[in-house]
């Protein structure tokens, strides 16, 4: 009889014989909690620690090294985008993906945890099935995505896959506006009017099923048509 392979579960890029080890931060310990046990009985996955707030996360990433680290955005104290800043500055290669938990209403928080090295974001009200398969899709895709250094642009690429409903100008203006240019400034860049930029906002936001501009923020870098460490230059 043959054998069950103990890593066929796994991500395809994490070490052969380990699971990946992941950290999760969040300063409710019901949401906290929830997810560290959604995510000990899923396959391939270690829990390795569990953080209540920023200043615990940097410590516990330091001496636990995970690979991956599940991190709330607002906290008392230190908040998890300083965390997320600080966690990164400080690790040793490789250093671990940092994924946001959060909901749609934080724009700011959104593009702040983007600048501060975010791989991608989780909606901490999905409920518990959709959140473990948005997990583990992201925690496959962190592990096998590969590095944009030197890649064409989207503009120049195409719509990624996730978006080939959009016009190749609908795309340019999601990416825009995902980057953290404001309608005018969009309008500006791609040599159009304001009307022109909100017309194509709003087809895409219908196309895609969005009722607002953060969810398409966060679309934007869930389908790889902008990656973080890509915002420069945005307002």
């Amino acid at each position: 009889m043959t054998e069950p392979d103990p890593t066929a579960d796994r991500a395809p890029d994490a070490a052969p014989g380990r699971p990946i080890r992941l950290l999760v931060v969040d300063d409710q310990f019901l949401v906290r909690s929830g997810l560290a046990a959604l995510l000990r009985a899923a396959p391939g996955m270690e829990v390795v620690g569990e953080a209540s707030d920023g200043a615990e996360a940097v410590e516990l990433a330091a001496r636990t090294r995970p690979d991956v680290v599940l991190m709330d955005i607002r906290m008392p104290g230190m908040t998890g985008i300083q965390a997320t800043e600080r966690i990164l500055a400080e690790a040793v290669d490789p250093a671990p993906r940092v994924l946001v938990l959060t909901t749609f209403d934080l724009d700011e928080y959104v593009y702040g945890a983007l600048r501060a090295g975010a791989s991608g974001f989780l909606l901490k009200d999905a409920g518990p099935e959709r959140l473990l398969a948005a997990v583990t899709r992201r925690l496959v895709e962190a592990f096998t995505r590969a590095s944009d250094a030197g890649a064409p642009a989207r503009s120049e690429a195409g719509p990624p896959p996730g978006l080939t409903a959009l016009t190749g100008r609908e795309a340019e203006v999601l990416r825009l506006v995902a980057r953290g240019l404001s309608n005018a400034e969009a309008a500006e860049r791609l040599f159009i009017s304001e009307a022109t930029v909100k017309t194509h906002l709003n087809r895409t936001m219908t196309k895609l099923g969005l009722t607002s501009r953060a969810q398409a923020v966060v679309v934007a870098y869930e389908t790889g048509l902008v990656t973080p460490g890509s915002a420069g230059g945005a307002a």
